[in-house]
C-alpha cells in the first residue's frame, strides 16, 4: 500500500504530464532511457538489503531490481500519484511505495527506516527543479557501506550539433533538462560527506552514471 504525503505544485505538474502517458510510459521510454539496465546489473543488492528508488515512476526499475537481486527489500518514492498507481499495480505488496518530495522527504516516517543499503535515481534528476538538493538528500540516506547509483542524460557532446539540438528540444516538451553539471555537483557532495565517487560517461555523452559510496 502506498503512503501518501500531501501533493505539491511540482507533484500536480507531474500528475498532469503522466495522467495519460502512464500506460505507455515504459513502452516508449525503453527506446531512449539508456544505461538503466547496466546500473541494475551492477547494483550488488544482496539478500536482506534495503533498496530505495527515488523517482520510481511506474516501478519498472524496482521490478527489474527485484528480479536481478532476489531477497532485497524494495522501496519506492515518487511525487506523482498517477505514476505510483501504476507501480502499485505492478509491484503489489512486494514493495513499499510512498508519495513525497525527493528534496526533503522523511524516510523514517514514510518507510519506517532512516537509511538504505542502495539508493537509485534513474532519469529523475533531469525532471526535478531542485535536483541538487535531491542528490544531497539521497546521499544522506546511505547506511554504512551503502551506495547511491544515478543515471541520467549527459551533455550529448558526441552527437552532431543538429541532433544535439533536436534532443534538447524534444526533452523540453516533457519538462526534462539534462543536468550537465551533474558530475561537478557529485564531486562536491562526495567531498562534503566523505564518500567515494565513480563516474561513467555513456557513448556520445548520451547518458552519465554516478556512484557515490559510503
Amino acid at each position: 500500500m502506498a503512503t501518501l504525503a500531501p501533493p505539491t505544485p511540482h507533484g500536480a505538474l507531474m500528475d498532469s504530464v503522466y495522467r495519460r502517458q502512464k500506460h505507455i510510459y515504459d513502452a516508449t521510454r525503453k527506446y531512449y532511457l539508456f544505461g538503466r539496465d547496466g546500473l541494475i546489473a551492477g547494483l550488488e543488492a544482496g539478500p536482506g538489503m534495503a533498496v530505495l528508488e527515488v523517482g520510481c515512476g511506474t516501478g519498472r526499475n524496482l521490478d527489474c531490481i527485484a528480479r536481478a537481486w532476489p531477497g532485497a527489500h524494495m522501496h519506492g518514492l515518487d511525487i506523482s500519484e498517477e505514476m505510483l498507481s501504476v507501480a502499485k499495480g505492478r509491484l503489489g505488496t512486494d514493495c513499499t511505495l510512498a508519495r513525497g518530495d525527493a528534496t526533503d522527504f522523511d524516510a523514517k516516517a514514510l518507510f519506517g527506516r532512516a537509511t538504505f543499503d542502495r539508493v537509485v535515481i534513474s532519469y529523475a534528476l533531469s525532471m526535478i527543479p531542485q535536483w541538487q538538493l535531491t542528490l544531497g538528500h539521497a546521499a544522506s540516506l546511505l547506511a554504512p557501506g551503502g551506495s547511491l547509483h544515478v543515471v541520467d542524460f549527459g551533455d550529448f557532446g558526441g552527437l552532431p550539433s543538429p541532433l544535439r539540438a533536436l534532443m534538447h528540444n524534444w526533452l523540453t516538451r516533457f519538462h526534462v533538462t539534462p543536468r550537465e553539471d551533474l558530475n561537478a555537483v557529485a564531486v562536491r557532495i562526495a567531498a562534503d560527506r566523505d564518500l567515494t565517487l565513480r563516474t561513467l560517461r555513456g557513448r556520445y555523452g548520451y547518458f552519465r552514471r554516478i556512484t557515490l559510496r559510503r
